[in-house]
């Protein structure tokens, strides 16, 4: 997992001016619109040059050592090694990129459980992530079109193995249906699913 702190700043005015409204501040669905454009930006490049990429989490805290920081989260470590030191040495937004790998390996045991239900009361001093949600649309057309590449392989292999079944004559009673369950148990447990 590498983490690139502070990329992300709020575009045009300070946080309290989203909560009130002030002559030439950003409205909200402009705000999402500019995150939205720079998480796209950032996730894609990522993607493209270094691997694929399972999870990305922008922190909106409060508290300066976690505001606008990046933790991605690469499907492979060696991925994630050649991406913070090819960060380090670039910068964002007329700001030096500070890349280093992290310790955190799930991004769910790191969140703020009080700021997912809105009640996080520890503002600026709170050390667990609070996320910057993405749109919907954008989730939909980031890691969508992933779960559409691994679905196809998935279906494939299956009916590759029904064939190979049949060819033997397999699934038909006689012990196929064991041989059937012993395959999907050895898949289960390269894939780490139980």
């Amino acid at each position: 997992m590498a983490t690139a702190q502070r990329p992300w700043r709020v575009p045009r005015g300070d946080r309290q001016s989203r909560r009130r409204p002030v002559e030439g501040a950003v409205s909200d669905v402009e705000m999402q619109e500019h995150y939205d454009e720079f998480f796209e930006e950032v996730f894609t490049e990522m993607e493209e040059k270094y691997g694929e990429v399972e999870e990305m989490n922008v922190c909106d805290n409060l508290g300066d050592h976690l505001v606008g920081n990046v933790y991605v989260k690469f499907r492979r470590e060696e991925d994630a090694e050649k991406a913070v030191i090819d960060l380090n040495n670039r910068w964002f937004n007329g700001q030096p990129i500070h890349a280093e790998l992290s310790p955190v390996t799930d991004f769910r045991e790191a969140c703020c459980r009080q700021y997912e239900m809105g009640e996080c009361t520890r503002g600026g001093f709170c050390n667990f992530m609070h996320l910057k949600p993405i749109s919907r649309e954008l989730r939909r057309e980031l890691y969508g079109r992933r779960r559409k590449k691994h679905r196809s392989r998935s279906r494939s292999r299956e009916r590759r193995s029904r064939s190979r079944d049949r060819g033997r004559g397999g699934g038909g009673g006689g012990g196929g249906g064991r041989e059937r369950d012993r395959r999907r148990s050895r898949d289960r447990e390269r894939s780490g699913r139980f």
